[in-house]
């Protein structure tokens, strides 16, 4: 990798021929395989976009001009490029780099960026930004086809190419199949397009023919009435076109020298303009390449096999997944709905036996939850299973087309509470807000995998209303309940009264479970209440199970302004509680980079932490 270890900055690679910036990316192309296969990390769609990143930082200086990742999670050459490299050996942990970009982190990220289709908003913004304050600097945008499937990136484009801003989208499109004979044509017209003496002639033209007396501007008229006529003969209609963009391509994203002049080119036409660039996900590694589903966001692997060292456990997802699909095989009421998170939802099985009643909607989890009110009020049980974190996405959707009205839509909730790697803007510590806030609903919440069949059932046909399912990544399953009716349940407890009571739900049962016995060890003595149902909790079933315990600690992994603790504190005090209440939570929405276990102990939410807050709190 001798031209990656002897690149001091990016301002370097402007200097470097052709030849020198394909052997660039062949060197990151190892670099990003060799430490994302010890680290883990999103790995196919950055090596899909090597060539565009370095020719990105060929014709632009990202210290001053704006370039915006879409979802964010490909800009690992980026990061490379801009001083971040020895970061990597931690890539998205404690001390390392974080897998998104950061502005805090350096001034080449120009703004942060972990949800999709958000990235030709931000470069307006920043365009018109440029504009009013007489600024010098260019504004990219980079968004792949995928981004696309979101209704912000059409708000954005429209805006955008009705503005006359001068900025460049650059659509990384990894997907999309372009038939042989437009293909050609197209590109034709784009190299036609581009070439110096076709714009040259084009500024001419602006400025002379226009201007002529009397006919000029008739002559224009007529001139563009027959290349529109043209066009539309023998291309489809540019939707890009009609948004008020100059389109250039489609283009190889893998071509850097084509790459670098199509930037160049949009980078003087001082208008809105879209490059379309075909790229490969997982381009340079086999396995990538074949499975870049599988390949999209890893664990640690073997390079030459392409093998994960370890095998997955069970997890909530997977429990949730066969579930869903042994009630689809009963019921063809039954069906699922993903946004762009088949496999992750753990939804593999029952879109291969159910794909009539699969629906992967893309990056819009807005639609999906609306079309889930749909299929609800017409006699269908929808389940949509959705991270934590997109979830928030969707929030007028949740309140507006099906809690409002009742429905009985599911939501499976994933990725809830604290989640490694992803960083800030992938924390699932606001979903519990969202849902205590909507009317009608109930919130359920399994503390073990095995809880999560009969949890779904009673969900689907217990609960006429709509219903939410949060778990986290993984699980255990040490403290499971047999089944409903889901009310408040002492895990743990004594006839005689206690110094504490810990209460929690979902997988904080374990954790307070173990701080529980900490504190024996320490001479205190503790009472352990488990939660499922957090939406409907009977103050006549809690306060017996708390009895004369006067110190009650209400444990969760979520932000305090909307916790089940600001709810239930109100409703003992109101039922006449008279002890002392505590909660215990992060201090802070924005969770960085770490795995649950550092997580756990940094806001003292693992079973030393509780039990070090109970002692220093307890009356």
């Amino acid at each position: 990798m001798e031209l990656l270890d002897n690149l001091g900055s990016s301002e370097d690679i402007k200097n470097k021929s052709i030849a020198d910036l394909y052997k660039l990316c062949e060197d990151l192309r190892s670099f990003l395989l060799s430490n994302v296969s010890k680290t883990g990390g999103h790995l196919a769609s950055n090596l899909g976009v090597v060539e565009i990143t370095v020719a990105v930082h060929n014709v632009f200086d990202t210290s001053k001009d704006r370039l915006i990742f879409d979802v964010g999670h490909q800009c690992y050459t980026h990061k490379i490029l801009t001083g971040r490299r020895d970061g990597f050996a931690n890539l998205r942990s404690t001390g390392g780099v974080s897998g998104f970009p950061n502005p805090q982190e350096s001034g080449h990220d120009a703004f942060i960026s972990g949800h999709a289709s958000t990235s030709v908003s931000v470069a307006l913004g920043m365009a018109r930004a440029r504009t009013a304050l007489n600024g010098d600097y260019s504004v990219i945008a980079l968004i792949g086809d995928g981004a696309l499937t979101g209704g912000l990136a059409y708000e954005g484009l429209s805006d955008a190419g009705h503005s006359g801003e001068p900025l460049i989208v650059i659509l990384n499109d990894n997907e999309m199949s372009i038939t042989q004979n437009v293909g050609g044509l197209s590109r034709h017209l784009a190299r036609l397009r581009v070439r110096p003496y076709y714009l040259n002639f084009k500024k001419f033209y602006r400025k002379t023919v226009k201007k002529i007396p009397f006919f000029g501007k008739r002559f224009d008229n007529l001139l563009r009435s027959v290349k529109s006529g043209v066009k539309d003969t023998l291309l489809p209609s540019s939707m890009f076109e009609n948004m008020g963009f100059i389109y250039l391509g489609p283009a190889d994203g893998h071509n850097i020298k084509e790459v670098c002049r199509l930037l160049k080119v949009a980078k003087e036409m001082s208008k809105p303009v879209i490059i379309h660039l075909t790229t490969v996900k997982g381009k340079g590694y086999k396995y990538a390449e074949e499975s870049p589903e599988i390949y999209h966001g890893v664990s640690e692997f073997n390079v030459k096999n392409g093998e994960a060292h370890s095998v997955p456990a069970e997890t909530f997802a997977s429990a949730f997944g066969d579930t869903l699909t042994k009630l689809a095989d009963e019921d063809e009421r039954i069906c699922a709905i993903t946004a762009a998170m088949q496999s992750g939802t753990g939804l593999d099985d029952f879109a291969l036996k159910h794909s009539s009643r699969f629906f992967d909607v893309g990056i819009a989890e807005g639609h999906a939850v609306t079309m889930a009110g749909g299929l609800a009020k017409q006699g269908m049980i929808p389940v949509c299973a959705i991270y934590s974190t997109f979830i928030q996405r969707a929030y007028d959707m949740i309140f507006h087309d099906v809690c409002l009205p009742g429905l009985h839509v599911l939501f499976a909730v994933d990725r809830a509470g604290f989640v490694s790697d992803d960083g800030q803007t992938h924390q699932g510590v606001l979903d519990v807000g969202i849902f205590l806030q909507m009317p009608n609903i109930t919130v359920l919440c399994p503390s073990a995998i095995s809880e999560m069949e009969h949890i779904l059932k009673y969900a689907a046909y217990e609960i006429p209303g709509p219903v939410a399912v949060r778990y986290p990544r993984g699980g255990s399953d040490r403290f499971a309940s047999d089944g409903p009716p889901y009310e408040p349940v002492l895990l743990k407890g004594s006839n005689e009264k206690t110094d504490v009571t810990l209460i929690s739900y979902g997988r904080m049962v374990d954790n307070i479970m173990d701080a529980a016995e900490l504190l024996e060890k320490r001479g205190v003595t503790a009472d352990v209440i488990k939660l499922i149902n957090i939406s409907h909790i009977s103050t006549d079933r809690l306060l017996p199970l708390i009895g004369d315990c006067t110190n009650v600690f209400i444990v969760e992994e979520c932000v305090s302004g909307g916790s089940l603790a600001s709810k239930l504190i109100f409703e003992l005090v109101s039922a006449g509680y008279k002890g002392s209440l505590f909660a215990l939570y992060p201090d802070t929405s924005a969770i960085p980079s770490a795995s649950v276990e550092e997580l756990m102990e940094m806001y003292k939410l693992d079973a030393a932490g509780i039990a070090d807050t109970v002692i220093n709190k307890k009356a």
